[in-house]
């Protein structure tokens, strides 16, 4: 069956431009019309890239916290996630880590790339968006456009932080990041630390 790009796009869940870069890259083969328009053969590409409509994929919920200090915080995320995915009547997976939002390497995060990049993720759910990454979340939203997964974030603030509050969470959290390494992420040294740190921002 010989479909237009636009529909092949919806029955694999990727972006029109992923699949003209596919093409471009010589990974799968288009026929031209008359008119120069592109026409794909449906079960080659599933063939190529089996993946299921993004109705019938699964809902990957992500949680995260800094420090061992924040589990409570953990926990509370994770029951909102849940109880945000169930009164949607989503069928939904919860992935979790505890670590800093400037570790690329935390085992949920490269689980949750792995299994967008794989065709099983139809919905992102995030409580805020910087649950997901301190610095390059928009990276992975990019991903998500490309694998035609929606991305939904509970807790939209309908008045962003201003620069000065942005500023003081990026700093508070890459001088945790080095303090941990320094000292030892449960050392006294590293505790008292970062809660001066918490003060000073708390005054600014």
């Amino acid at each position: 069956m010989k479909i237009r790009i636009s529909q092949a796009a919806q029955e694999l869940g990727v972006s029109v431009d992923t699949l003209r870069r596919w093409e471009a890259a010589g990974k799968i083969q288009a026929e031209r019309t008359p008119g120069g328009h592109r026409r794909y053969d449906l079960a080659q590409l599933r063939g190529i890239v089996p993946r299921q409509a993004p109705s019938q994929r699964l809902t990957l919920a992500y949680a995260r916290v800094s420090s061992h200090d924040q589990k409570s915080d953990l926990v509370t995320q994770v029951a909102l996630l849940e109880s945000f995915c169930s009164a949607n009547g989503w069928t939904y997976e919860v992935l979790q880590d505890l670590g800093s939002g400037l570790n690329y390497q935390k085992r949920g995060l490269r689980q949750l790339i792995k299994r967008i990049c794989a065709g099983e993720v139809g919905r992102l759910v995030l409580t805020h968006k910087d649950r997901l990454l301190r610095f390059g979340s928009e990276l992975i939203f990019t991903l998500c456009a490309e694998f035609g997964v929606e991305v939904v974030i509970i807790n939209r603030s309908e008045q962003p932080a201003s620069f000065e509050e942005e500023l003081v969470q990026d700093v508070l959290e890459i001088i945790t990041v080095f303090s941990a390494r320094l000292y030892g992420s449960r050392s006294h040294k590293n505790r008292q630390l970062i809660e001066s740190l918490r003060e000073a921002a708390q005054e600014l």
